[in-house]
């Protein structure tokens, strides 16, 4: 994968509807006026995804402050979220299903691991208006430091 392929920071998302754990439909073009990070984690129930969706759920009550509703996306089935959400004690914060098309979303902003069959560790922060402000990809192995996020939200 190369950096040209990644969505680019100015660009328009392309609107989606995923589920959440909860089977609510998450309504991308609904959440205009507010920032909204998309986290995207590889897989459910491994330990660095797991504490990527818990940084997620500890800093919701500044999320809100931020006027930004933060979401972690995968390539796991609803059931499979909404087990593993009951198991790490996620409750508030939403984990969206990029489970069929398999990896949609991934793919429509250049994160999706084709060789692999699951998106990048990133963080994708959209601005009030829905356009990319901020743009990161990690190593799989490495868990996506959340005070860069807060921080880059705080001078937004």
């Amino acid at each position: 994968m190369t950096e040209k392929t990644i969505i680019q920071l100015g660009k328009m998302v392309k609107s989606f509807t995923l589920q959440d754990q909860f089977g609510q439909s998450f309504v991308l073009p609904k959440m205009r006026d507010q920032c909204v990070l998309l986290s995207f984690h590889p897989l459910a129930w491994t330990p660095v995804c797991t504490l990527q969706m818990q940084s997620l759920e500890k800093n919701k009550k500044i999320f809100d402050k931020l006027n930004t509703i933060a979401v972690g996306l995968s390539v796991d089935s609803v059931p499979c979220k909404a087990a593993w959400a009951k198991s790490i004690k996620i409750k508030q914060t939403k984990l969206l299903s990029d489970f069929w098309p398999h990896g949609n979303v991934a793919k429509g902003l250049g994160l999706f691991r084709e060789q692999d069959g699951i998106s990048q560790r990133a963080n994708v922060i959209l601005d009030e208006a829905g356009k990319v402000c901020f743009v990161k990809v990690y190593p799989i192995s490495q868990l996506p430091d959340i005070g860069e996020i807060i921080a880059f939200l705080k001078n937004a």
